[in-house]
């Protein structure tokens, strides 16, 4: 085998597919030290690297604008405006909800010393949640019910104010609950 490789050095080493060695004798253009020419062979493993090679150095000096690659609005589509004016429109919107919430809630636990007058607001509270489908912006539903336990704790809370109370408990939980079906029809 020695022998025959320092005598042909032109020859290869290949497994066959058997999986006995042979000694197969290379091609001439790839020989040649000085012809690596991918002309011959384009589908060998030299003739695609000096094709992609080719092709990137012709790439090369083309040089794409730097507007092609990054593109920045100077100016604000139609649609972003749009957009923004439905943004403001829903928060000017949540703020005067929000607004109505604080002060029935600032009612409740201020100037309601009655069974009614708690009732009355409770219920009141439990209308807005409907009428908003939750609670709006701002407005934290553990931090709503803290503020209403806290009237709850100094003492006046008879069962038709509880009653009202968890009334507007199951309310805000129906409103917020992703799974609730919009279908008006159906009570249950």
């Amino acid at each position: 085998l020695l022998v025959l490789l320092t005598a042909s050095p032109a020859a290869a080493f290949v497994a066959s597919p058997a999986g006995n060695a042979a000694i197969v004798a290379a091609p001439q253009s790839l020989t040649s030290s000085t012809a690596l020419s991918a002309t011959s062979d384009p589908t060998s493993r030299r003739g695609m690297l000096a094709t992609s090679l080719a092709t990137l150095a012709t790439l090369a000096p083309v040089v794409l604008p730097a507007s092609a690659i990054e593109t920045y609005l100077t100016e604000p589509t139609d649609e972003f405006k749009e957009s923004e004016r439905q943004r403001m429109e829903f928060r000017k919107k949540q703020l005067a909800q929000k607004g109505e919430f604080v002060k029935v809630l600032a009612r409740l636990t201020s100037e309601s010393s009655t069974e009614d007058e708690l009732v009355t607001d409770l219920k009141e509270l439990r209308a807005l949640v409907v009428q908003t489908e939750g609670l709006p912006l701002g407005i934290k539903k553990e931090d709503f019910y803290k503020v209403i336990r806290s009237k709850k704790a100094k003492g006046f809370w008879p069962t038709n104010v509880e009653i009202a109370y968890q009334s507007l408990k199951s309310e805000v939980a129906y409103q917020q609950s992703p799974n609730r079906e919009k279908d008006t029809e159906n009570p249950l």
